[in-house]
């Protein structure tokens, strides 16, 4: 058996003082009331017997019970036993024997069952020898009845120690196991501030009260609305140049609840050393019944936008640079090749030249289309009128009929049929020459191409589906990206940019619509350009 731990031992010293002194407590008060009834018939064992019971008690007080072996503690309620039975042979009409319950109680939760059985026997052979010896030789209801009480109440008080005990050691497991919890929450949330402070971004919880529960030191530095001298720091819109209110910061609409992705806005006026962020703000999971709360995420985007506008602008001023001298050398080329004098020759080479300044210039052209939709729509200038949007469709059709013509390709536009809406006429249609244009590019000779315009109460659709071979779902997702081709159509001999479609996106977009498309591997694709009837109504 394992020796007992100290906790276990420091319990027992405690349980034997506590046992001691409320049984002393009892015995003198059985002592005055018996002397003062007079119920003492043979004072010496009396006052022995008491003697020994204030004895243990001292005892229980002054001895190391925790340093001795267990055993020694069993001598007290023995002792004590010996000493109430003395007492009750003195007094026998005292009801002093109902002392006896402590010393059962106490043995029963100490001792289980052997000291059940101990003090039992011991009792019922102390009761049958003062029936015996003191009650005139017979026996009474008592002389078994209180042997059994304290056999009963010392097992009473086994079980109710088991239980005690199976319950302390269920509570001192689960506080065990609620302290390494703690000690887990706590490391984990060591680990995560550590993590959180290392990043370059910032991170902050916000409940939803508006506080911040969870933050790092990047959202301090990020987004704090005061410089260096304590002044407020101005907040602007993507454009660099719309001030924002206070009340209109993504970090107050975030502590409002609101939710958006990307928010870009720069904090210092223009000229100053300003920073660009990134901020998006979601909403996290609530616990069942509990309160939402949000995380912001703000990230430092100067160096990129400023490289991007850079870029931007050295592409519009070099596109710039280049259509004036582009547009003069094809006219000089188209001169010479209405030149009737000039050998076959000289006028295929010519041709040739005037087809890829040509192809130059209409790239050229796209660019500087790129260049005015940056920014996703914001600076495009819109002349909006009341137009046809079939007839749109129906010149851009008659435009490039020729060039279907010579790849083969069949042009359906049974599908086009006549709906109004307050339009941009030029861009509307250069969306529809893009879409064309792609379609005859893209499809095999003997294809077809249809070509749908629908209207509904609240918007025009124009929908160019084709017959080509489709696109992958792998290039799906970056099909309306700036600059960007295909595999199949790197590979292929078709000449192009990879601007057409994300100009006709941003001009949707600056209508108040979107361009989308459906498509799939060897099923052709179909692009569909939904604009509203009238933009001004979602003003």
């Amino acid at each position: 058996m394992a020796p007992p731990t100290p906790s276990v031992r420091v319990g027992l010293r405690r349980s034997i003082l506590a046992n001691q002194m409320l049984l002393a407590v009892a015995a003198f008060i059985g002592v005055v009331v018996s002397i003062l009834v007079d119920q003492v018939t043979d004072a010496t064992p009396f006052f022995v017997g008491a003697a020994l019971l204030f004895a243990g008690a001292v005892a229980a007080v002054l001895l190391p019970w925790d340093l001795l072996p267990r055993w020694c503690a069993a001598l007290l309620p023995i002792v004590d036993v010996v000493a109430i039975a003395l007492m009750r042979e003195s007094a026998p009409l005292a009801g002093l024997g109902l002392l006896w319950t402590f010393p059962a109680l106490w043995i029963g939760t100490v001792f289980g069952v052997r000291g059940i059985v101990a003090v039992s026997v011991s009792v019922t052979v102390v009761m049958i020898h003062q029936s015996i010896a003191v009650e005139l030789q017979r026996f009474t209801a008592s002389t078994l009845l209180l042997p059994v009480v304290v056999a009963a109440l010392s097992t009473m008080a086994h079980f109710t120690a088991r239980r005690a005990q199976a319950q302390r050691e269920l509570l001192e497991k689960q506080s065990a196991e609620l302290r390494r919890a703690v000690d887990r929450a706590r490391r984990q949330e060591d680990l995560v501030t550590e993590v959180l402070d290392a990043v370059d971004f910032g991170v902050t919880r916000v409940t939803a009260s508006g506080e911040f529960a969870v933050t790092n030191a990047a959202h301090a530095r990020l987004l704090s609305t005061t410089d260096v001298l304590g002044r407020e720091i101005e907040v602007f819109a993507a454009d660099g140049s719309t001030a924002i209110a206070a009340d209109a910061t993504p970090l107050a609409r975030a502590r409002a609840g609101e939710v958006f992705e990307g928010e870009m806005v720069w904090y210092g006026g223009p000229g100053e050393d300003r920073r660009a962020l990134s901020v998006t703000a979601r909403r996290l999971p609530a616990a069942e019944g509990g309160e939402i709360d949000g995380v912001l995420v703000s990230r430092d985007v100067t160096v990129e936008e400023q490289a991007r506008r850079a870029r931007e602008d050295l592409v519009a001023s070099v596109s710039h640079e280049l259509r004036t001298p582009l547009t003069s050398i094809i006219g000089y080329l188209e001169l010479a090749l209405d030149d009737p004098s000039i050998a076959p020759a000289t006028r295929d080479r010519l041709a040739v030249a005037e087809r890829n300044a040509s192809r130059l210039l209409e790239l050229v052209a796209d660019i500087l289309a790129l260049s005015a939709t940056s920014h996703e729509g914001v600076g495009v200038d819109l002349e909006l009128r009341s137009a046809d949007v079939a007839a749109v469709v129906r010149a851009a059709i008659e435009s490039i009929a020729p060039r279907a013509l010579d790849h083969g390709v069949l042009i359906d536009a049974s599908g086009v049929e006549e709906a109004r809406a307050v339009i941009d006429a030029r861009r509307v249609r250069q969306i529809v020459d893009n879409l064309l244009s792609n379609a005859i590019k893209y499809v095999p000779r003997e294809a077809a191409v249809s070509v749908a315009v629908q209207q509904d109460v609240h918007s025009v659709s124009i929908i160019v589906a084709d017959d080509g071979p489709g696109i992958s779902a792998s290039e799906q997702v970056r099909l309306f990206e700036r600059f960007f081709r295909g595999d199949a159509v790197r590979n292929s001999s078709a000449h192009g940019s990879g601007l057409g479609l994300a100009i006709s996106r941003d001009l949707a977009r600056a209508h108040g619509g979107e361009i989308t498309v459906r498509t799939a591997p060897g099923e052709g694709a179909a692009f569909t350009v939904r604009l509203p009837r009238n933009p001004r109504e979602g003003e």
